[in-house]
């Protein structure tokens, strides 16, 4: 009798909380190693019965996978599969496979590398542009097609039978935008932070996530069980009976707290003693929002527009830009929906737009800086907004902003693009309202001068504090000093919250620290009265904010001001929460 697999026990950073167990999907993205070895001329029939049983497999998959993203995201992204399914049926192809193995005595894999890399190499030297594309196409289909015969698993979630651990070296903006999110129990990474993509995509969806595991993926085989402990980071492959008894007590824990926010779902979101807080939505897509007024949102406060470039992988026109906006206004039903102007770059990428590689993307050509740089495409979504915003109501807010300067040459491109709509006599929203994101360190010092040209602020925490810090976000060698609970980062945000109150002046939070309980006191000690986060936190956020009183808030900042260390920071905000909800939980 062989004896159960070795439980392995490894620590990375929490990145949405939760427990979770289940048995792991690998989102490969490393190059397939194609295997080369002699194959008898008796074997060959066999083998070539192996390239058919692949080819019928991955058709099979991309039909799936076909079918679901036509359901999700509509019949024109669905038809860049049409060209996947050609050439698993091009007979060229196929017979140029089949005559290889039985020319040169090699395996199927070899062999199939050998024909589609020919294939690959005339095609991406055609000046015809279709052509060329279908190099790409090839591309996509051999891998599939390797992974197949070789019994491994093709990245994509779209044809997985039930829900799995994802695992994954790294998720990019990209890859989250295409996974089904209901075949999702968890997420777990070799690398990344606490903002990565991969995070946001789960803290919206509520499902537990932990990054910066180091060599996870190395250390799983095909068939192993792993549990992600999302609250302190730690994941555990092949738990042991003892280890899930240990953790059902957690989740049970977390469900006596999931009994009290459903008791609790209705009532007020006010401190022990009155004091109004506005819980904001952040979302993607117009379904996102609808589960957020479900959560008991009052607004959506940051809808992140280039969630639709991602999705597509390509600049979409004014009219699909619209009918995705004019959706999510739908489907706020009169609340109101923050829009930020297209935010890629950075480590959020788009594959047509083709630009030169960066040394330091984040610092780069990115955001408000692409916008200004590229006319037509800012104005097209300018006017796709504005339109939008005859339906409901409707705010601009500009991301990255570093100076006065491109503040005022945003608006310019906004009075530009509602003149051209009034010649047109389209209808829209004469007085939008127009803000902008606090997310830069020039931004916080000089935000007493931002305020006088917008309507409103949005700290975008996220961003901030990386460059506070000097911490690239998503670098695995230094995840670990992106220190939120940095003094620097808390002195900066007093200072945003004052200028707004002094200049009269709206302002919210819109960063991962806005769906942290933990931080909630800290926050409307400072001066916030409006946080926007991940719809699943926000029943929680309202719990928590009943079990204190404003003066409670402000005696903790009043101890939390004097304080040097990020650890001691942490760990009074941890006491200040566990000593206002462990005894309802016991």
């Amino acid at each position: 009798m062989s004896s159960p697999p070795k439980e392995t026990l490894l620590y990375g950073i929490a990145a949405s909380p939760g427990v979770s167990h289940g048995q792991v999907f690998r989102f490969l993205h490393e190059e397939v190693e194609v295997p080369s070895y002699d194959v008898q001329e008796d074997d060959q029939d066999a083998e070539i019965a192996r390239f058919e049983d692949a080819l019928s497999l991955t058709k099979n998959q991309i039909e799936k996978i076909k079918d679901d993203v036509a359901q999700n995201l509509g019949e024109k992204e669905a038809a860049i599969f049409d060209a996947h399914l050609m050439v698993l049926e091009d007979k060229a192809v196929i017979d140029d496979v089949v005559s290889e193995v039985r020319k040169s005595g090699d395996n199927v894999e070899q062999c199939l590398h050998r024909v589609t890399q020919r294939y690959v190499e005339y095609f991406s030297q055609l000046e015809d542009e279709y052509l060329r594309e279908r190099s790409a196409d090839l591309k996509d289909i051999s891998r599939r097609l390797l992974c197949n015969l070789l019994g491994a698993t093709a990245a994509g979630t779209a044809f997985l039978g039930e829900p799995r651990i994802l695992v994954s070296e790294d998720l990019s903006p990209s890859d989250t935008a295409s996974l089904d999110r209901t075949k999702i129990l968890g997420i777990a990474t070799d690398t990344g932070g606490r903002t990565s993509h991969a995070v946001i995509m789960a803290r919206s969806s509520g499902v537990p996530a932990v990054v910066g595991l180091r060599r996870l993926t190395e250390q799983l085989s095909d068939g192993d069980t792993l549990l992600i402990d999302g609250f302190e980071g730690i994941a555990i492959i092949n738990p042991s009976e003892t280890t899930l008894f240990r953790y059902g007590k957690v989740n049970l824990r977390r469900k006596r707290i999931k009994d009290l926010l459903d008791d609790e779902g209705s009532f007020p979101s006010v401190t022990e003693d009155g004091e109004k807080v506005t819980f904001f939505a952040n979302a993607d897509t117009a379904e996102e929002i609808s589960k957020a007024r479900d959560h008991g949102c009052e607004g959506i406060g940051l809808f992140r527009s280039e969630s639709i470039f991602l999705r597509k992988n390509e600049i979409p026109s004014e009219n699909d830009q619209y009918e995705e906006y004019r959706e999510a206004v739908v489907a706020a039903n009169s609340l109101p929906v923050t829009i930020r102007t297209l935010d890629l770059g950075g480590d959020k990428i788009l594959d047509s737009i083709g630009r030169e590689k960066e040394e330091n993307p984040f610092m780069g050509f990115r955001a408000i800086r692409y916008c200004l740089r590229n006319p037509d495409v800012f104005l097209n979504q300018l006017r796709a907004i504005l339109r939008a915003s005859a339906h409901g109501t409707v705010k601009i807010m500009f991301p990255m902003v570093s100076g006065i300067g491109e503040l005022v040459r945003a608006k310019e491109f906004l009075s530009t693009a509602k003149r051209q709509l009034r010649e047109m006599d389209v209808p829209f929203d004469e007085d939008i309202q127009v803000g902008c994101m606090i997310e830069t360190p020039s931004a916080v010092v000089i935000s007493d001068m931002l305020a006088s040209e917008v309507d409103f602020f949005s700290v975008g925490t996220n961003d901030l504090v990386q460059y506070l810090l000097a911490v690239d976000r998503i670098n695995n060698e230094i995840a670990y000093l992106y220190e939120p609970h940095h003094p620097a980062v808390i002195r900066s945000l007093a200072h945003v919250f004052q200028v707004a109150q002094d200049k009269n002046v709206e302002v919210s939070v819109c960063g991962e620290i806005a769906g942290d309980p933990h931080f909630l006191p800290l926050l409307l000690a400072l001066g916030v009265r409006c946080l926007s986060t991940v719809s699943p936190m926000i029943p929680e956020l309202k719990f928590f904010a009943r079990r204190f009183s404003m003066a409670d808030a402000r005696g903790l900042w009043e101890g939390i001001e004097q304080m040097k260390r990020p650890s001691e920071i942490n760990q009074t905000l941890k006491n200040f929460y566990d000593e206002r909800v462990s005894e309802l939980i016991t």
